[in-house]
């Protein structure tokens, strides 16, 4: 009882509470450290690509730019600490710390799902107006609506995420999750945290399924401009000029579900619900370099050109 009246300062972060035995600890910790290398090796590629090649600074490459960033953010925001916790028996991290990794998960789970929506909108110019594209959109535009996705992800995360700190933490504080998790925070929490949870839930619904309408709602308009082409070969590579996007939106949206809809299941066991929060966490950032390296011709032919400077001979 006395155990209620002390204020936490720091939580006890248990990881997989089903993963108990050191061998398997160790396994999981060789795989997720060669994911998360691969992870940050092939986001700092794209970013590198579109840095050193001026070609390559247009709307479309501006927008994989930063989703390849938001990439890169995302999982080391939460995977090192993972892999901290699968070396040792517990982890513990501050309050502060803990209310600082949340907070910026949010943020940038928001940016992303909103980034994906622009994507969508810059398919729909490309090929519903080809012939007004650069004059609809330019560089500086797109900065200015990157800018925009990530202040109307700070703004909307803000809210829940003020209700989830104001609230006292003086009772358990062993967080059975990975990383801090807006939902596993507040049921920690000693007062009444039904407001927070249902604005973080609101929030996290208006986050996934307002930029997945308009997603949709671009690609009906993309496909009766597709319809419209005559010829077979125009309509397939107007379509393939769509792949790399939809693939990523696929991955993105499908795994963000089975996150929001697991997390939300009572009965639903511990294990499963962080191994959906932790594929979450890899397969994005970890497809979506693959993806548009392979989709994408500027993108392949840029790497081509830097393996081919790496591997030839230098001369004097």
């Amino acid at each position: 009882m006395n155990q209620s009246n002390q204020i936490v300062h720091e939580f006890i972060m248990v990881g997989f509470p089903g993963i108990q035995d050191r061998y398997s600890k160790n396994i999981l910790f060789g795989v997720l450290l060669i994911v998360y290398l691969c992870i940050v090796l092939g986001n700092l590629l794209i970013m590198f690509a579109y840095l050193s090649d001026q070609t390559m600074h247009t709307p479309m490459y501006m927008l994989i730019f930063s989703l390849a960033l938001l990439d890169l953010m995302s999982s080391t925001t939460t995977v090192p600490k993972l892999l901290s916790i699968l070396t040792l028996e517990s982890a513990m991290i501050s309050i502060t710390a803990c209310f600082t990794q949340m907070f910026l998960y949010g943020i940038l789970k928001a940016a992303e799902s909103f980034l994906l929506g622009l994507m969508a909108y810059d398919r729909y110019l490309a090929i519903c107006k080809p012939l007004h594209y650069f004059r609809i959109t330019n560089n500086n535009l797109v900065w200015k609506l990157i800018f925009c996705c990530w202040a109307f992800a700070f703004c909307i995360v803000v809210t829940p995420m003020t209700l989830t700190v104001r609230l006292p933490f003086c009772g358990p504080n062993k967080l059975v999750h990975f990383f801090c998790d807006h939902s596993t925070m507040i049921k920690l929490a000693c007062g009444d945290h039904l407001i927070s949870t249902y604005t973080g839930l609101i929030v996290s619904l208006l986050v996934m399924v307002a930029p997945l309408f308009y997603v949709v709602y671009s690609y009906v308009k993309i496909l009766k401009s597709v319809f419209k082409i005559e010829s077979s070969h125009g309509r397939l590579k107007a379509l393939s000029t769509c792949s790399s996007h939809l693939l990523v939106l696929s991955v993105f949206y499908l795994i963000g579900s089975g996150v929001l809809i697991s997390s939300r299941i009572s009965n639903s066991s511990v294990d499963v619900r962080i191994m959906a929060a932790l594929l979450q966490n890899v397969t994005p950032p970890l497809v979506n370099p693959i993806v548009y390296c392979l989709n994408t011709k500027e993108m392949k032919a840029r790497f081509m050109k830097l393996l081919t400077l790496k591997m030839s001979p230098h001369r004097h």
